[in-house]
């Protein structure tokens, strides 16, 4: 299982469907399915959590803020900087164990010798499209939400990239690759990391079981000709990573030659030593 290296960022625990996190110098307690062990809460560091985010029985939730906790903070990573908040559904605005893939754009982007264009489907708050403007890419932003692409340009300000090459749209993923078509525009990269279901700016669905391999086939010709790497992600469960590998490899090892892994991705829980899985990541690279 592949893990991120953080100094902000800390999984300090976890036990009976929860995990206590650091995010800088505030600690929250957020729910996770697949916690099914026990153990001990009544340790100091769960005394000291600033807030906890309590399901309600009939769908979503709300935080118990036990001590001062500041409506937005930031926290680092590798010379980047995050903004974040408390939100609904249990969410900081940021995927820690992400930073794996972030890591890897940057490794081939400022490998690759030339200029490299990449695309960051379902960008959310930006985190992979800020460490690949940090490697020297230029970076095409997309994200249905006009709240969160709002939130990315906030962090690329605090990360003092708000000045390099990149596109912030608001739109709809599938429609706005099928306009790329027909423009003609390539990327060396791609990076998807879509929702289980969600909806565009529109109303258009997209239901990921249904519309990932027509989404990644229509990502095809947009690919350019000497393509770098394509990184898709998943917190779905019914999409393993054997899955996930077999879909980039049927689609993608065809026209561009190359070779596809996959693997979990997770956050190692420093009480145990042991890693929390967190979702899947396939990877395509030349």
């Amino acid at each position: 299982m592949r893990t991120a290296q953080w100094h902000d960022y800390e999984l300090l625990d976890t036990a009976g469907g929860e995990r206590l996190e650091r995010w800088g110098e505030i600690l929250l307690i957020r729910p996770d399915p697949q916690i099914i062990w026990e153990g001990d809460k009544n340790g100091p560091l769960w005394g000291k959590a600033h807030a906890r985010y309590v399901r309600s029985n009939k769908g979503g939730g709300h935080w118990e803020t036990y001590r001062k906790l500041p409506e937005v903070w930031q926290i680092g990573w590798e010379g980047l900087t995050f903004r974040l908040k408390p939100m609904g559904f249990k969410h900081t605005g940021l995927f820690p164990e992400q930073a794996v893939n972030w890591q890897f754009a940057k490794e081939k982007i400022q490998s690759a010798g030339r200029p490299v264009k990449v695309l960051n489907l379902f960008g959310y708050t930006g985190a992979a499209t800020l460490a690949c403007l940090q490697a020297g890419a230029a970076v095409t932003h997309v994200d249905a939400s006009k709240g969160m692409v709002q939130w990315a340009k906030e962090n690329a300000q605090a990360s003092g990239l708000a000045d390099k090459p990149v596109r912030w749209l608001i739109d709809d993923c599938v429609k706005f690759v099928q306009r790329e078509q027909r423009r003609g525009n390539t990327y060396d990269g791609i990076i998807m990391d879509p929702p289980s279901y969600g909806r565009g700016p529109g109303g258009e669905v997209w239901k990921l079981e249904e519309q990932l391999y027509g989404l990644i086939s229509m990502c095809l010709p947009i690919l350019s000709e000497k393509p770098l790497f394509f990184i898709l992600n998943s917190y779905t469960t019914g999409l393993s990573p054997a899955v996930m590998e077999y879909l980039l490899g049927v689609l993608l090892c065809p026209k561009a030659g190359g070779a596809v892994s996959a693997d979990e991705i997770g956050l190692r829980v420093t009480s145990t030593g042991l890693v929390l899985p967190c979702g899947s990541t396939a990877i395509w690279q030349a």
